[in-house]
């Protein structure tokens, strides 16, 4: 399961609503890559795939693909809009190691 904070909730409703997408998720994903083995990808979606893993949280529907589940279980979404940069920030507790920039991971 992934826990999503109320600064992830309000920013993924605000932009869901400005790209007009109604019925929408979040997708979170893990891709090779990134200065640390693998990268985290999130983007909003409305249609399920086969193989999905879905879970709602704080009132927030959260889809992950079954191969980067088992990368994924436990993390937390939050959002920053501090001086390092805005977006989504994952606190992710199986990640041995993390890039500066919080963009990558390795287990």
């Amino acid at each position: 399961m992934i826990k999503v904070k109320d600064s992830a909730r309000i920013q993924a409703i605000r932009l869901m609503a400005e790209e007009g997408l109604k019925e929408a998720f979040i997708r979170v994903g893990v891709d090779g890559g990134g200065c640390s083995g693998l990268m985290y990808q999130l983007t909003f979606d409305n249609v399920m795939k086969d193989g999905d893993q879905s879970f709602e949280d704080n009132g927030v529907k959260v889809v992950v693909d079954k191969k980067s589940f088992l990368y994924l279980v436990g993390t937390e979404l939050d959002y920053s809009g501090g001086l390092n940069g805005k977006g989504f920030v994952f606190h992710n507790p199986n990640a041995n190691r993390t890039c500066g920039c919080g963009e990558s991971f390795s287990l």
